[in-house]
């Protein structure tokens, strides 16, 4: 579709010109094509990272993005995004939580999507989930259950943010997809998951170990050169898609191998 944005008369020695300056817009049609071509299928649990101003215009917005997700899953998908509370303390995220009415902090997307009908949020003060589709509600469900890799997250009313019934986690055991839409590594918050699995391993033999904070970008490039992705533009964004167990695994052997290259 060609739309004409705006007409403007540029006057020089009496002489008028007019320039008309047009933009393409991306279709929930155009973006849901290349989402499939990109390896997202039909019944995927889809992980989103997202920056959705670097897919460039796109007729309808956040909504139109939302639905061209929706279609390249189907009826039997489900689309996790992130709703995050990241606030720049563990208390005054305790303190403004609210299931219903916190914004997500991480993205135009993100709010949009969690403010959707039909959408449900897990109730993590800090590190909530949003879902939509087969499943949704289930899915988030037990987000406040204390069983399974702690983190420094954790808040006494709020656990565990890592744990095996947190909507991450659960992403991680069925075989979901990550897809990075249009964002690079140092927004990979599954870092944090690889993050806690190596610390809770630490901690059965040494009960004082240190939380390991690791590079994402370095990581990142280990992951792009085992190219056991898919690579390839959405819009004018620059997209990522891989299986979330793969990834993980991966990571959380090549720390385990080679732990100075990674730890912050």
């Amino acid at each position: 579709m060609r739309y004409v944005s705006h007409i403007t008369p540029l006057v020089y020695e009496k002489t008028i010109t007019t320039i008309a300056i047009t933009t393409t817009f991306h279709t929930r049609q155009k973006l849901t094509e290349v989402l499939k071509n990109l390896g997202v299928e039909v019944g995927d649990v889809l992980f989103i990272h997202s920056s959705v101003k670097s897919l460039g215009p796109v007729g309808g917005g956040a909504r139109t993005v939302v639905g061209a997700l929706e279609d390249a899953v189907g009826p039997k998908g489900l689309i996790l995004i992130p709703s995050f509370n990241l606030m720049d303390s563990r208390a005054k995220r305790a303190a403004a939580w609210n299931v219903q009415t916190t914004p997500s902090t991480v993205g135009w997307l993100t709010e949009f999507f969690r403010q959707m009908p039909g959408t449900y949020r897990s109730e993590h003060y800090s590190n909530s989930v949003a879902a939509r589709g087969n499943g949704a509600k289930e899915f988030v469900k037990g987000h406040l259950s204390r069983r399974v890799c702690k983190s420094p997250w954790e808040h006494e009313r709020w656990r565990n943010t890592y744990g095996s019934q947190s909507p991450m986690y659960k992403a991680y055991k069925v075989d979901g997809k990550l897809l990075m839409l249009g964002v690079d590594y140092d927004t990979s918050t599954y870092i944090h998951l690889v993050e806690a699995i190596l610390w809770n391993k630490r901690l059965i033999e040494n009960p004082e170990a240190k939380y390991p904070g690791l590079k994402r970008v370095a990581l990142g490039e280990f992951w792009d050169q085992m190219d056991n992705l898919s690579r390839n533009l959405i819009g004018n964004a620059d997209c990522r898609l891989f299986s979330i167990r793969s990834y993980v695994n991966a990571l959380v052997r090549e720390v385990e191998d080679n732990p100075q290259q990674y730890l912050n």
